[in-house]
């Protein structure tokens, strides 16, 4: 990797990823805000202005920002997170200056038009109706805010039908004067490109600007957990069990990346083999784990029809229980191998490659070297595994379920059965 990091008078980080075997190149801004940053009565505003920086600027139409970026056969897209917001673009390598041009010119001069603002709310709403019409979407904002009640972090990234009809394009504005400025902003590439190249693009295209002095800060998170059961009649019943997880920042990060790969992260992970293998309980199982600047979550996911729902989460927290006392070596490696060669192979993706490298600057303010990631991979080992096993049945137990729930059984008992 010839990765190069450089600051801007601006406040603003340039990163490239050399790439001299490609003709394209991936680029984008990553903007140091997302859900999190948000007030309660404007919850979605991060999500509504990914929508709107893409509606015209002062330069282009909405129709021109498409045009002119497919015209060469590029493509450029954005997303929301809770603690990140991304605005991304793939060209050829001669075509980077436009790409560039592009994103600075939306994430700086767009029109926030309050009359596109109340069409694009309908176009918002009806993603929402969406996502409430997907059991497999709505499952997991539940969990998110039981583990997180009645804080930013909890909150759904889209919103509510209430916060986002609620909008105002005083309220974009605002929002875009205190936290899309430079010193949040990390524009990264990787691909076929030089570094003094992207750096000289930034510096002609993104103008400076002071930060605000006024904008709030998110406010710590605190993960609290407790349960939430929908009850729904529908075919399959949607069950998830999480336990507070590690910031990005924990020494056990990539220890319980490991875990949770080697728990349920693939085929034969122990969830994937004794739950739906062996007993045929689930059609889908897995493990997860999602990390925040100061805390996380850790969680399992199974599908499950209703006659099958009592029997799941039993021997999910059999699984979890003995998995201290059995984990052997050669699993061990096994998810070391898994997580090691998705690192690698990663390598081969400009886009992937670009992603990592702003999360990178993000999360930890470096880039991290490939035989960096690596290390830490290989460094974990089953000593670490039983600790970071215990760290997460030190915390209380958050379920959220959805769809048939007749056969599941108390809170108070899952816990004893975690505890035991």
């Amino acid at each position: 990797m010839a990765v190069k990091v450089t600051q801007l008078p601006n406040g603003m980080r340039v990163c490239t990823d050399a790439m001299e075997h490609v003709e394209s190149v991936a680029l984008g801004v990553w903007v140091d805000t997302g859900t999190r940053f948000e007030r309660p009565e404007v919850n979605g505003i991060a999500h509504m202005l990914e929508h709107m920086l893409f509606k015209g600027t002062t330069t282009r139409t909405a129709r021109a920002i498409a045009e002119e970026i497919e015209a060469v056969g590029g493509n450029i897209n954005a997303y929301t997170g809770r603690e990140t917001t991304a605005f991304h673009a793939s060209v050829l390598k001669e075509d980077v200056g436009l790409g560039v041009e592009i994103i600075a010119d939306i994430l700086q001069n767009s029109l926030l038009d309050a009359e596109e603002l109340e069409r694009e709310k309908t176009v918002v709403l009806q993603e929402i109706g969406q996502a409430l019409d997907t059991p497999d979407d709505v499952i997991f904002d539940q969990l998110q805010d039981t583990a997180y009640p009645n804080q930013m972090l909890g909150r759904p990234v889209l919103g509510t039908e209430q916060t986002v009809k609620a909008l105002t394009r005083q309220d974009l504005v605002s929002h875009v004067a205190s936290y899309y400025t430079p010193d949040r902003m990390i524009l990264a590439a990787s691909g076929r490109l030089e570094h003094e190249q992207l750096v000289d693009l930034a510096l002609k295209s993104f103008r400076g600007k002071a930060a605000a002095n006024d904008r709030p800060d998110a406010a710590p998170a605190h993960y609290r957990g407790g349960e939430h059961r929908d009850a729904r009649p529908l075919e399959q019943a949607h069950l998830t069990l999480a336990f507070e997880g590690f910031s990005y920042r924990d020494p056990d990060y990539y220890a319980l990346a490991v875990f949770s790969t080697l728990f349920g992260g693939g085929m034969s992970s122990r969830l994937f083999q004794t739950v739906r293998e062996e007993r045929g309980l689930v059609y889908s199982i897995y493990s997860f784990a999602s990390s925040y600047a100061e805390t996380g979550l850790f969680g399992i996911y199974a599908g499950t029809g209703a006659e099958e729902v009592s029997a799941v989460i039993p021997l999910v927290c059999e699984e979890f229980a003995k998995v201290a006392q059995d984990l052997n070596e050669a699993e061990l490696a096994r998810a070391r191998n898994q997580l090691k060669a998705a690192t690698l192979m990663s390598l081969e993706s400009t886009s992937s490659r670009c992603e990592s490298l702003a999360r990178q600057m993000l999360v930890w303010g470096r880039p991290l070297s490939v035989e960096e990631l690596v290390a830490r991979i290989e460094a974990v080992d089953q000593a670490a595994v039983r600790r970071v096993v215990g760290r997460l049945l030190k915390s209380r137990p958050t379920l959220a379920a959805l769809g048939p729930l007749q056969g599941l059984e108390a809170m108070d008992n899952i816990a004893r059965r975690l505890a035991a």
